[in-house]
Order: structure tokens, then sequence, then C-alpha cells
């Protein structure tokens, strides 16, 4: 007689399953494949290694790729060169045809003390601007889509990495029990998927949750399943208990298996989510002045409004990690074509939100240990494609960050004088990722986990903090 098959057994069936602990929403952390040691194996959170100046991070994605030389980084040449070939050479590999250069439909203004100047798209971010620091120099090497997200999200465009926020989860664990350390809020499905907030080969604990996903209102969206309606939470204790021990006894003979004790966490992690999650995500309980603030009473800022504000509801409950994407299904910022159209509807969708997030967050004193960072996968190039359009470029274009440690009212690096390459205090992805885990407390060459035979890292082999920039 063969053997039974433990993969059809009852309790392997019990194991695999969360018996709706909102088992749905944490599929993709049951499937963990982690291997290799960590130093705390817990959600709990381990001691950074030197005092921080941010303790959370929120990561406002412009999905497609603002362009560079229309928000942020003015170039008077580009007006008076216009639809005149480019006196440069350009790359050897681009995305599309690119023809002569194009000016900006837009007029810079100087804002604040620091004067520094800002684009018609963004008059009321500009605001703000003796609070923000603009990254003129971020560069990057891969011109499509797909390869541009997972290198901004995880380091790496060509094998799977754990994501930025997943390894601050790592390296930062949660501030609050109740609720994940890494949030990502209506991320696209699109260019990378979920591997642009997934764990990887990190314990199953550090993935992001996803709350929607951009092809849904903000208004509706939730944890998929985090409820279950047809079990009271009393049963689904007793039925938690009676996994974590059956787990626990097989945890103690496999000697602290990494995704075993991940699948341990998320199980409760998810259980708890339960009572805590909609009371989050429940914006009646915010003014209506707050939600005047953040656009909520405008159709056309309402989506990312909401997006915004839920952001800072989990960011002041102790969420490390929060992600707010903006993402038109339609438009989107990758405007290779009717250039002035699309980046004018996106930013009225954002402009307004953004800042009322940011006066919402300084007016609560949050903005002082809270890291603010805007941008998208790249840039876009400062020749046209067709008549009215702009391509791809990943070779110099602009973020910004605000609050925690930085300078405001500064701007850091420049691009050459059409605005196509980073030639001035370049800051590689790599660079803006050890900046980041270094306003978190986070040494980016010591945060390592040992995979496969190797120690990985966020920044892999390369990373080097912007000192510059930092107040």
């Amino acid at each position: 007689m063969n053997p039974p098959n433990p993969l059809l057994s009852r309790r392997h069936a019990l194991k695999a399953s969360a018996i709706g602990f909102g088992h749905l929403a944490f599929g993709a952390l049951l499937n963990g494949t982690a291997e290799g040691s960590s130093s705390d194996a817990g959600g709990r959170a381990p001691l950074p290694h030197f005092p921080a100046r941010a303790k959370r991070v929120v990561f406002l994605f412009m999905k497609g790729g603002p362009s560079h030389v229309d928000t942020f980084d003015p170039k008077p040449l580009l007006d008076r060169d216009h639809m005149k070939a480019p006196p440069f050479e350009l790359p050897a590999v681009t995305f599309a045809k690119q023809g002569n250069l194009l000016k900006s439909p837009w007029k810079f203004r100087q804002y604040g003390e620091s004067g520094l100047p800002v684009s018609d798209l963004f008059p009321r971010v500009a605001r703000h601007i003796d609070d923000l620091c603009i990254l003129r120099s971020v560069h990057g090497t891969n011109p499509a889509h797909g390869g541009a997200l997972l290198k901004l999200h995880t380091g790496s465009d060509q094998f799977v990495r754990p994501s930025m926020g997943a390894w601050v989860s790592y390296g930062l664990g949660t501030e609050n029990q109740n609720l994940p350390a890494f949030v990502t809020i209506c991320p696209t499905l699109a260019h990378g998927g979920m591997n642009n907030w997934g764990a990887a080969f990190l314990p199953a604990y550090c993935q992001g949750t996803p709350i929607g996903t951009a092809s849904q209102k903000a208004a509706t969206v939730q944890v998929k399943n985090i409820v279950n309606p047809r079990v009271d939470p009393q049963l689904q204790r007793r039925q938690l208990d009676l996994l974590a021990a059956m787990n626990r006894r097989d945890l103690e003979s496999m000697d602290g298996d990494q995704t075993l004790e991940g699948r341990l966490q998320s199980f409760e992690l998810a259980f708890r989510m339960q009572s805590v999650m909609p009371e989050v995500q429940d914006l009646t309980r915010e003014s209506a002045a707050t939600h005047q603030l953040y656009g909520v009473d405008d159709p056309v800022t309402e989506n990312f409004g909401r997006q915004c504000l839920m952001a800072r509801r989990f960011l002041e409950r102790g969420v490390r990690f929060v992600q707010v994407t903006h993402s038109d299904s339609e438009v989107q910022w990758d405007q290779h074509g009717d250039l002035y159209r699309g980046h004018t509807k996106n930013a009225a969708e954002v402009d307004k939100p953004i800042a009322g997030f940011l006066a919402d967050l300084k007016g609560r004193g949050l903005l002082e240990d809270t890291l603010v960072l805007w941008g998208g996968e790249f840039g876009r190039t400062p020749t046209a494609q067709g008549t009215d359009g702009r391509d791809h470029n990943p070779h110099g274009f602009t973020m910004w960050m605000a609050g925690a440690g930085v300078k405001g009212g500064f701007a850091y690096g420049a691009t050459d004088d059409y605005g196509y390459y980073a030639v001035e205090n370049k800051m590689h992805v790599n660079d803006l990722h050890a900046t980041i885990l270094h306003l978190m407390g986070l040494d980016h060459e010591r945060l390592t986990y040992r995979y496969a035979g190797r120690d990985f890292r966020l920044t892999d082999v390369g990373g080097r903090v912007a000192t510059d920039i930092l107040a």
C-alpha cells in the first residue's frame, strides 16, 4: 500500500489554509520561500543601526513617469531651441523614435524664501517649496516601465528581489502590532505587479499589504477578505490557536524555519487587523475642513485625496512604510503624445491632495519625523515624440523629498542644459535607496539577508548616501 500523500492529508490542509483569517488577503504571504537566517524573526522592531531622523516613509508614486522639464527642472534652452535638432548625442537605446527639442508648455515661477522654480502644473505644492528637497539628478538605466518600476521599488530590474518597503519592515519591524509595517494603497498590478511590494526571500511578514488596486476607487478599497462574516471572532480565535499550536510544534523541530514563522505571524496579523483596519479606513471620522484640505470634496481630486488622507491615518498609527499610487488607467503620466492634456489632467488630480497632505503632516507635527518621497519610475525626454509628446527618460530626472532629516528649499544635483542626462551630483536609484535607509537609521551595507549562498541587500553592490541633502 502506498503511504498517504502528505499534500492531501487533513493535517496539511489545515496548515496550508487560514480557515477564515483573511487568508485570501495574505495568500501571497503563504507562498513565501525565504531561506537563510534573520537577526529578528518576529515583527517586533529591532534597534536601528544608528539614531534615525525618520520614523516612517510615505512614497507618493506617480506611475508612468512625470516630465521633470515640465515640473521641477526648468530648461530655458528648450524655449530658445524649440523644434531644433538636439545638439547632443542620444542614448544608444531609446524606447521610441525621438524628434527635435520640445519646449515646455508651462511657465515656471519662483516660490518661497528659497526662490526655487516650480511650473504652473503644481501651484499648491509650490507653496511648500521651502519644505521640499528637489533631487534633480536621479538616474537609472532601464527605459521600459516594467524594468524601471522594479528597479525603483526593489533595486533590481532583472531578478525578483524584496521591495524597498519590505526591507524597511525587515530592518525595523512595526510600531503597531495590529497593523502591517508596510501598506500600499491602490497599487498598480501592471509592470511588475506584486513584486513591487513583495518580500521575495525575506520573511513573509515583510511583504506590503495591498489595499485595493489602481483600477479601483479609493472610496471603496479595502484589504481583500479581511473580514469573514460566516465565522464569529471567538471561533476564529480558537481555529487560529489550533493552527498555531500545530505549526509551532513543527517549528521547534525545524530549527526556526523562516517560512513557517512568517506564516504564523501573517495569520496572527490578519486576525488582529479585522478590528483595526475598518477604523483606519473610515474617513468619515475626519472633519469637513480636513476633507476640503485634501480635496475629498472635489470630484477632480477626491480619489487621490482619499488615498493621501488614508495614508496619513496609517502613518500616525505606526505603519512604517506607506505607498500611495497615482495611476489613471486612461492617461497615467505616460504622455507619448498630447503632453499638455495628460500632464494637466494628472497634476490637477494630485496637486491639491499632496499640498494638503504636506500641510496636515506639518500641522500635526508628523513632518518632523516622516520622510515624504515623490516621483515616478523615470522622467521624460526634452525631445519630442511625435509632435506633442515626450518619450521615457531614465538618464536624468527629478524626484523630491520632504520632512525628516532633509534640507528644505534645497535643490540637489543637475541635469544638462536641456535636461536629458544627470551631470552633477548624480543620484543613482541605488543612492536614493541608500539615503532613504540612512534617514531611517539603517546602514544599507549592513542591512543584509542571506539567501541562496550570498548576502543580499536593497542597494545590491552599489549605493551612496547623499550626505549633502541631510539637514
